[in-house]
């Protein structure tokens, strides 16, 4: 997690132009689950691991939470953030996830978006997750899916007129680096597998509550055409557990 590719500029201004940059939550293909998968955020003390732009703790502080942390390792994203959704009640701040640190329950509710397929150390964080929460606090966040990590590429396959035949699953078994392109930079994930997913979170003492591999919505789908190729394979996964 300690790579920081979002401060270097040209990345960052690939990142810029993604229409869930663009246009924050509404743009993102997996709101429309994600957000039915949130609890009440009414007095509720929240922290986001990997805020980004902030998207998720303005959605929090607009839904009543009491306070919202948000965490990123990237000062262009925190200066975005700050810039475009900066509210009172949101605290952001400049720390990679490995070097966290927080009391035991101090908050309600965790959340973290496409965030911890770059993090190698999920078994201890998960740990502390568990720790800084209260009880019958939640956690709910999003992974790039077992099915597209897992090959390393992440990348179609392409027939010799360079039409999309398939999506490549290999070394699915093979846990660990992955080195893939994403926004023409290199960039090094973590693949593992749902058993290790669920069986981490199980094993760290959590209930799950929810598991959803989210589909475009209906809308997006109309909007844009190309939206249909994410129906071929699950891109992401969502996962809500509760201490």
């Amino acid at each position: 997690m300690k790579e920081n590719k979002y401060d270097n500029p040209a990345f960052f201004d690939q990142y810029e132009k993604m229409l869930r940059s663009q246009i924050g939550l509404e743009g993102a293909g997996e709101w429309h689950a994600l957000k039915n998968m949130l609890p009440d955020f009414k007095g509720k003390k929240i922290l986001d691991l990997g805020c980004g732009f902030g998207w998720h703790c303005r959605y929090a502080m607009e839904n009543g939470a009491e306070s919202v942390i948000g965490i990123d390792l990237s000062e262009r994203m925190l200066s975005k953030a700050k810039e475009i959704n900066n509210m009172a009640g949101i605290q952001y701040e400049r720390k990679a996830l490995e070097d966290v640190d927080y009391p035991a329950e101090k908050f309600d509710i965790i959340l973290s978006s496409l965030t911890l397929h770059y993090v190698e150390s999920f078994d201890s964080l998960i740990h502390n997750i568990y720790q800084w929460l209260t009880p019958g606090g939640s956690f709910i966040f999003s992974v790039e899916h077992p099915v597209f990590t897992a090959e390393g590429s992440q990348d179609w396959i392409y027939d010799k007129n360079g039409e999309k035949i398939s999506w490549p699953v290999n070394r699915y078994f093979l846990e660990g680096k992955r080195n893939t392109t994403f926004l023409g930079e290199n960039v090094i994930k973590y693949h593992r597998t749902l058993t290790s997913y669920l069986n981490t979170l199980l094993k760290n003492g959590f209930t799950i509550k929810a598991v959803t591999e989210p589909e475009p919505s209906q809308e997006m789908l109309k909007e844009i055409p190309e939206m249909k190729e994410e129906l071929r394979r699950p891109m992401m996964l969502l996962i809500s557990v509760e201490k």
